[in-house]
C-alpha cells in the first residue's frame, strides 16, 4: 500500500536519515510502500537525497520550499493533494537556531529561528491535518529536541522555540485521539548534524548520528494504527552536551 509521506528539511542531517530509512523499510517489509514528498530550501540537496532513495525502490517527489514562507508552505500541500490525493504522514523535520549568549541575540535571531520552529511548524501542520481527521488515520511527527524541556544557556531562544514545540504539539493531540491521529514527539539529544557547525573531534566522538533518531521514527511509524508512541527521548549514553 502506498504511504504519502512529507519529510520537511530532508535535504540534510536527520531529515536525510529519515527519508533514507522510510526508503530502505519498502525492502523489509511488505506492503509498504512509500512515497517520500522530500523538503527543502536547498534543490542540490533534494536531488541528492531523491536519488538514493530511489536507489532502494522508493518513489519520491521534490520541493525547494521554505516552510517559513505561507505561499510556500500552501503550494506544497496544495500540490501534494492535487498529486496524491491524501498525507498519511508529515515530519515536521525543519529547524534553525542561533547560539550564543542571551545578551547578544538579535531581532533577526529571533525572527530567523521563530518563523520556521514556530510559524512554519504550524500552519504547515495546521494544513495538513484536516485531511487526516477527515480520513481518521495518520501520523505527525515533531522533530523537537530535549532543549524542549531543559533548557541551555546558548540556546536561550533555540529552546524558547522547541518549548513552544512541544507545547503546541500537545495541544494537538487533544484533537487527534478522537480521530486516531497518531502524534509522535521526537526529542533527541546531541547529533552530530550540520547544524552544531565544526566540533572538537573529542565531543564529536560521544554524539548520536542521525540515523540512531531516523530508525526509531521509521519503526514508530510502522506499527499498526492503533498503537501511538508518543514519545522519543534519545540522547547519548553520556548525557546530555552542551557546547
Amino acid at each position: 500500500m502506498q504511504h504519502i509521506i512529507i519529510i520537511t528539511g530532508a535535504g540534510k542531517g536527520i531529515g536525510r536519515a529519515i527519508a533514507l530509512d522510510f526508503a530502505t523499510a519498502s525492502q523489509t517489509h511488505h506492503n509498504f510502500e512509500p512515497l517520500l514528498i522530500l523538503v527543502s530550501r536547498t534543490l542540490s540537496d533534494l536531488d541528492t537525497v531523491a536519488a538514493e532513495c530511489r536507489a532502494f525502490g522508493a518513489t519520491t517527489d521534490i520541493f525547494e520550499a521554505d516552510i517559513a514562507d505561507m505561499a510556500q508552505i500552501d503550494r506544497l500541500v496544495c500540490t501534494t493533494l492535487e498529486r496524491y490525493g491524501t498525507i498519511d504522514c508529515l515530519v515536521n523535520n525543519a529547524g534553525v537556531g542561533r547560539f550564543k549568549p542571551f545578551t547578544e541575540l538579535t531581532e533577526d535571531d529571533y525572527e530567523y529561528t521563530m518563523a520556521t520552529n514556530l510559524k512554519g511548524t504550524f500552519f504547515l501542520t495546521q494544513k495538513v491535518f484536516p485531511v487526516m481527521e477527515q480520513k481518521r488515520s495518520g501520523h505527525i511527527f515533531f522533530i523537537t529536541s530535549i532543549a524542549a524541556e531543559t533548557a541551555f544557556k546558548s540556546s536561550s531562544l533555540y529552546s524558547m522555540s522547541k518549548f513552544g514545540q512541544k507545547g503546541f504539539l500537545e495541544a494537538i493531540r487533544l484533537y487527534a485521539k478522537s480521530c486516531n491521529v497518531r502524534i509522535t514527539n521526537v526529542m533527541p539529544g546531541a547529533v552530530h548534524t550540520p547544524m552544531w557547525g565544526e566540533v572538537p573531534e573529542e565531543m564529536k566522538a560521544v554524539m548520536m548520528r542521525p540515523e540512531d533518531i531516523s530508525g526509531p521514527l521509521v519503526n514508530a511509524y510502522l506499527l499498526p494504527q492503533r498503537t501511538s508512541v508518543e514519545e522519543l527521548v534519545i540522547r547519548p549514553v553520556c548525557g546530555d552536551i552542551n557546547e
